[in-house]
């Protein structure tokens, strides 16, 4: 059956229309799901007994299950959610003072390969749909009682390599008939795929576009990521040039400082040369160590020497605050633990 959470509010009109039911019906449906945040069509007390009956007949709620909840003394909260065809996905709920955070996952695995990443290594399932990934942030609001203010699309997955489904479910987070957060509040991240970075900025959306940099020669960023064998850094600047053009908006761009890798003051040297003139933010990630890794954790005196190169020399840097580091902090980990726990 289809998954009625699939469908941004227009889309659900033109699907209401194919049941031969009132296109209307599909807001009131919408203030079910995601105002009133109920768990079953039956809970939909102002339709029809008639129209909930087809409802049922033709769409499921696909509500997931937890698998596991890993709860950090810093507030950080890890979900291992079943997707309910045998799949599991991680979704993180982040505490700042400016509300609560959620890292959403785009697909049930990735293709990227990025060697610092323990997504990396664990078979690619799936594509998450529009449905799927708005689930979470639902998942998560019913699981603590209060509203989500920020989504980061840097869960697993690369959010460009499911792109029709994370623009439909950034049309239903956004929409005020729906969850209703701000595209301002919303962060999509991409490790490169240059083609979309292209279609993002058309799309004339108010959303903060994250680049997963990580080292400014194609050498080390190709060790670091396949990706860059296919989008080398030259074409992935021409492109958030493009962006940065076309949308006037900052771009953020992370970099995972690794030891003896890529945190030398000669990469922060390159670094500024690199992105001088744009209008970004660098976002310094102290990385997390994963099994059969390659990349280590940079000294924490060589992190704070690299922030401050950057912001001495015109690029605004900042640390990441490390969250969730007595739980399975890494991208993928606790998802790779429980496919091993799986198969013992």
């Amino acid at each position: 059956m289809k998954n009625i959470k699939d469908y941004n509010l227009e889309d659900l009109k033109q699907e209401l229309i194919t049941i031969q039911e009132k296109p209307y019906r599909a807001e009131q449906i919408f203030n079910w799901l995601y105002k009133e945040k109920v768990k079953s069509i039956d809970e939909m007390t102002n339709l029809s007994l008639e129209l909930r009956e087809k409802l049922k007949q033709n769409y499921t709620m696909c509500n997931f299950k937890i698998l596991k909840k890993q709860e950090s003394s810093d507030g950080t909260i890890k979900y291992l959610f079943d997707v309910l065809d045998g799949n599991a996905i991680e979704t993180v709920l982040m505490q700042y003072h400016h509300g609560k955070t959620i890292c959403v996952s785009s697909q049930v695995g990735c293709k990227m390969g990025c060697k610092f990443c323990a997504s990396t290594g664990i078979q690619f399932g799936r594509n998450l749909s529009a449905g799927e990934i708005v689930e979470q942030v639902l998942a998560v609001e019913q699981d603590i009682g209060e509203n989500i203010s920020n989504i980061v699309f840097m869960g697993i997955g690369e959010p460009f390599d499911n792109y029709e489904n994370v623009m439909k479910a950034i049309k239903i987070i956004n929409n005020p008939k729906g969850l209703e957060i701000g595209a301002r509040h919303i962060s999509v991240s991409t490790s490169g795929i240059v083609p979309k970075i292209y279609d993002f900025a058309n799309e004339d959306l108010q959303c903060t576009l994250s680049i997963s940099l990580h080292a400014t020669n194609n050498k080390k960023r190709s060790e670091m990521m396949p990706i860059n064998n296919a989008y080398p850094i030259e074409e992935l600047m021409k492109a958030c040039k493009y962006y940065i053009e076309k949308t006037n908006k900052r771009i953020s761009f992370e970099y995972a400082l690794a030891k003896e890798n890529n945190d030398n003051l000669e990469d922060a040297k390159a670094l500024v040369n690199l992105l001088k003139g744009m209008l970004c933010h660098v976002n310094l990630i102290p990385i997390n160590k994963i099994e059969n890794g390659k990349f280590v954790k940079s000294t924490n005196e060589n992190i704070i020497k690299f922030r401050d190169y950057l912001n001495e020399h015109g690029i605004v840097a900042t640390i990441r605050r490390e969250l969730g580091s007595d739980i399975d902090a890494a991208c993928g980990q606790l998802r790779r633990k429980n496919l091993k726990a799986s198969e013992q």
